[in-house]
């Protein structure tokens, strides 16, 4: 085939780089200079793909370390997610591949048999007599090729949307690990605070069972009067109540986490430690590379580009497709002369398509193209702004917190002292044991309290460094 005849068929080459369609832009977001609750902390940019490192290991707790490293493996939710990946990558694939051409084979073997009409008789009284025809073998092996060329770009953009889908699935696979760590991370605060409320309350039961002895005693030696003997037996048995309550929260925060972990809460024990996990400092500025490095975010502006590719696909609906075809073969009687030159055949030419009428069905497709992104433009700003919202709400919350946490424990101190003297009292028969047992719950009280002001910091400081997108330490090059 010589250069001229070639030229028409290089032309939709040449033009295959044009494609229709806005090219995406990442629209711009509103963001405030500086958080609001942090005097000198910065404002966040954009880095999702940055590393997060073990960001709970600031908690100084081997045991949670260890817990935590298992979510990546065993989380089933991630499992999902990292499957959800594998599926956007092979899509990705099959997008790519519509660049290439379809080459397909075939190979049929027929042998038929068909009916011929002739006259017998003479010309006078001839009559039409049915015939059987030869036995007739027909082999026939043949490959062909398709080529539709992307003129309009297309192709292009369908690459381009499957790409965007599959960077937001990664997004969401690291959305969906940050989600599990975090929320496991929380589950440990809790269940470690709980064991520390189990050892006050165990400890106040003891204090409590001797004051009931003491008070039976005073009872039997005519000291105190019965109603004494009774509020003691009170307060013990209330105390009881309480520990007994709190061992079926821990054990609703130990299946927790054994779901988080992917295991069956049959099979997973938590043991009982002293002490609760430290609270880290939070640093005085924050880097400025940490907020959108939030997976969350990254997954919204991926789709946003997506959207944006799809609407490039719609609109080159409105434009012929030309598809290049060519097939090659074989066709003979007989498999001896099937690949002789005559018995070959073979074919070549372009194809041009397209849609005359639809009833205004490829507008449609492209305002509802146009419209979806325009919802995940909507979508992406919204989630930035939630970023911004959930960062200023743990700093506005830790820091009440801390100043809660100060007044909680001197209101503590004061209750144990005021518990202190009214039992001396008691015991001088100054005051009657109500006094007494007044005191003891309102030590018992301010004490708890001052752990569960413990463990909400805990958990907010947690939710803010995941608000950060994991930690607030700056990321390693």
């Amino acid at each position: 085939m010589t250069a001229r005849r070639l030229s028409p068929l290089l032309v939709p080459l040449l033009l295959a780089g044009c494609a229709v369609g806005p090219d995406y832009q990442r629209p711009d977001v509103e963001t405030p200079a500086a958080y609001k609750e942090a005097g000198n902390w910065k404002k966040a940019e954009p880095k999702d793909e940055a590393p997060r490192g073990d960001w709970w290991r600031v908690y100084g707790d081997p045991e949670l370390d260890k817990l935590v490293s298992q979510v990546e493996v065993s989380n089933q939710n991630v499992a999902a997610a990292a499957a959800q990946v594998r599926q956007a990558l092979a899509l990705l694939g099959q997008a790519q591949a519509a660049w290439f051409p379809t080459v397909t084979g075939n190979f049929t073997g027929t042998r038929s048999q068909g009916t011929s009409t002739a006259l017998a008789g003479s010309s006078a009284g001839a009559t039409s007599v049915t015939l059987g025809a030869p036995i007739r073998n027909s082999v026939r092996p043949t490959a062909s090729t398709s080529w539709e060329a992307d003129v309009w770009g297309k192709v292009a953009r369908n690459v381009e949307a499957s790409r965007s889908t599959a960077q937001a699935g990664a997004a969401d696979l690291q959305a969906a690990l940050l989600s599990a760590q975090a929320t496991l991370v929380q589950s440990y605060m809790q269940l470690r605070i709980n064991d520390a409320q189990q050892r006050l309350l165990g400890q106040t039961v003891k204090a409590y069972q001797r004051s009931l002895e003491i008070t039976r005693n005073r009872y039997e030696a005519g000291v105190a009067g019965r109603v004494d003997v009774a509020q003691a037996e009170t307060q013990l048995k209330s105390t009881l109540a309480q520990a007994i309550d709190l061992r079926a929260q821990r054990a609703q925060l130990e299946h927790a986490i054994a779901v988080l972990l992917g295991k069956a809460p049959a099979s997973f024990a938590l043991p009982a430690v002293d002490g609760v996990p430290m609270l880290p400092e939070k640093p005085g500025a924050l880097p400025s590379e940490l907020l959108e490095r939030r997976p969350d975010i990254a997954a919204a502006e991926r789709r946003m580009a997506q959207a944006n590719a799809q609407i490039g696909v719609a609109q080159a609906a409105f434009f012929p497709a030309l598809t290049l075809n060519a097939s090659v073969g074989y066709q003979s009687s007989s498999l001896s002369q099937l690949f002789a030159l005559p018995s070959r055949f073979w074919s070549i030419g372009p194809a041009l398509a397209l849609t005359l009428f639809d009833a205004g069905a490829r507008s449609s497709q492209k305002e509802a193209a146009v419209a979806n992104y325009d919802k995940s433009v909507a979508t992406y700003r919204q989630t930035v702004l939630a970023a911004f919202q959930e960062v200023e709400d743990n700093l506005a919350t830790l820091h009440v917190l801390g100043e809660e946490a100060q007044a909680q424990h001197d209101a503590a101190r004061a209750a144990d002292e005021s518990l202190r003297l009214t039992q001396n009292q008691y015991e001088a028969g100054i005051v009657s044991y109500l006094n007494v047992v007044t005191t003891q719950a309102a030590a018992l009280s301010a004490a708890r309290s001052e752990l569960d002001v413990a463990g909400r910091r805990l958990v907010a400081n947690v939710t803010l460094q995941k608000a950060l997108g994991g930690g607030w330490q700056a990321p390693q090059p």
